[in-house]
């Protein structure tokens, strides 16, 4: 074949191993702790999902897309619109990644469940499946887009490529492919078309993109699985090959990260979620100002300047000074300690238009210095705050909420779901999404989970 390399001698046959246990794995040979930690990832993704439905990026994609959508056979999560099944994975992974709060593998920075839910929620209404096979899907997707990332992290990250965006749609098409029941043969050409629609850059952060790349992740991992299933051939060495994913995209290749101990290592469980609605290096940095706001009270009013000793990622990642959006604002690690100090605010409402703009905002943040540390662990941070007076105060924050040393328990994953959600679907609804989403395991139709989410048709909710 005109342009097909050998592989170096040596190298596994890392994408047929892969798409062979995808296909192989049941249900029961997942732990039971997995499958609870796969359940939390799936209840903090709809949270966030329905979370996201009324910014403005959703109405963007929306209004853009929406006359070219096929039959509407599915959800938009928190919304009355319904898409074909592509155009709804594509605006779910919008929607549940626009507020920056959704979940984190922190190994990689991937945010596993965006890609992978999305896509598989909105076939599960085209083709009912079970809240049990779901789940078992979800963790399989998760688990293959975070030890893809593992295989090229942080080579491909530091070169610009999103990696949520990138690995994420090998997840998809894995997930869609298992509910699909595709062949390993089908498997392997699903990875060859995820593969070649593999993107994201990095330039993107801190605007509407950024949440398109899990939405486009979700919508071509869903297709890649669809068009294997018709026979539409592929590579079957996408991952491996000298001009595939891994090899092209990044000069590390670490093929154990992907093959070594399947279905005894789980990244899936490795998952974690966000306490505050932006990106995942600054929440130090909020969680110590709020302390010390607690400690200090109205003496906010009287600091002069702030300085943090923070982890290299953080002004790499989150370095903008004058942020002029709300989006900006969550790449913003002065605008959110400037908002965590003097409002006492991580959430989506620290992050809106207006917020980042308030001159109150403005005038601490400009006050506010960071320094990058090689010795400052990515969720750790030193602040400094010297006051008008001339004293100063000093706060170290180990390990930030939200971090594999601090998660967050159900009830704060309950709070955090509630807090979003109600704003765009009220209380009521909110309670019984909320409900639904925590009995996924026993529903004989999970496609109930996003129909309870939409905004004008109240469902009942029939369990297996």
């Amino acid at each position: 074949m005109a342009g097909h390399q050998a592989t170096p001698p040596g190298t596994p046959k890392v994408t047929e191993i892969l798409t062979d246990w995808i296909i192989d794995i049941r249900g029961e040979d997942i732990p039971e702790h997995v499958r609870a930690a796969g359940l939390r990832t799936f209840v903090n993704w709809v949270g966030c999902a329905v979370g996201g439905a009324s910014h403005e990026t959703v109405d963007a994609a929306l209004k853009g897309l929406m006359e070219f959508s096929g039959p509407a056979t599915s959800t938009v999560m928190g919304r009355s619109e319904r898409l074909d099944a592509l155009h709804a994975a594509l605006l779910n992974g919008i929607s549940s990644h626009v507020l920056d709060y959704d979940d984190t593998h922190l190994k990689t920075i991937i945010h596993p469940a965006g890609p992978v839910a999305s896509a598989i929620l909105a076939l599960a209404e085209k083709m009912p499946v079970s809240g049990y096979d779901f789940l078992t899907a979800m963790i399989v997707g998760v688990e293959v887009e975070c030890r893809i990332g593992n295989c090229v992290y942080p080579d491909h990250y530091d070169r610009g490529w999103h990696i949520t965006g990138t690995a994420g749609v090998f997840g998809a098409a894995a997930a869609a492919g298992k509910l699909l029941g595709l062949s390993k043969q089908q498997m392997r050409w699903a990875f060859g078309l995820a593969g070649t629609q593999s993107s994201g850059f990095r330039e993107m952060f801190g605007t509407m993109t950024k949440s398109f790349h899990p939405g486009r992740a979700a919508q071509n991992g869903l297709a890649s699985a669809l068009l294997a299933k018709a026979g539409f051939d592929s590579s079957e060495r996408v991952l491996e090959a000298p001009r595939g994913f891994a090899c092209v995209m990044s000069d590390k290749q670490d093929w154990d990260e992907i093959v070594g101990e399947l279905g005894s290592r789980w990244e899936a469980e490795l998952n974690s979620y966000k306490p505050f609605a932006c990106g995942i290096v600054i929440h130090p940095s909020i969680d110590g100002c709020i302390q010390i706001r607690d400690e200090i009270g109205d003496r906010v009013n009287d600091i002069e300047s702030v300085h943090l000793i923070v982890h290299p990622l953080v002004l790499e990642l989150t370095g903008k000074r004058e942020p002029k959006t709300g989006l900006e604002g969550k790449f913003s690690v002065f605008h959110s300690a400037a908002c965590a100090l003097l409002r006492g605010d991580g959430a989506p409402t620290a992050f809106t238009d207006e917020v980042v703009n308030l001159p109150e905002i403005v005038t601490l943040r400009d006050n506010i210095s960071a320094t990058a540390s090689a010795d400052c662990h990515s969720a750790s941070v030193d602040i400094e705050i010297r006051f008008k007076d001339g004293s100063t105060m000093q706060k170290h924050i180990e390990r930030a909420l939200g971090s594999r040393d601090v998660p967050l328990t159900d009830d704060q994953i309950n709070r955090k779901f509630s807090d979003q959600s109600t704003l765009v679907i009220g209380d009521e609804k909110t309670a019984a999404l909320l409900d639904v989403a925590w009995r996924t395991p026993t529903l004989s139709d999970v496609g109930e989970v996003a129909r309870v989410s939409a905004v004008d048709q109240p469902e009942s909710v029939t369990a297996a």
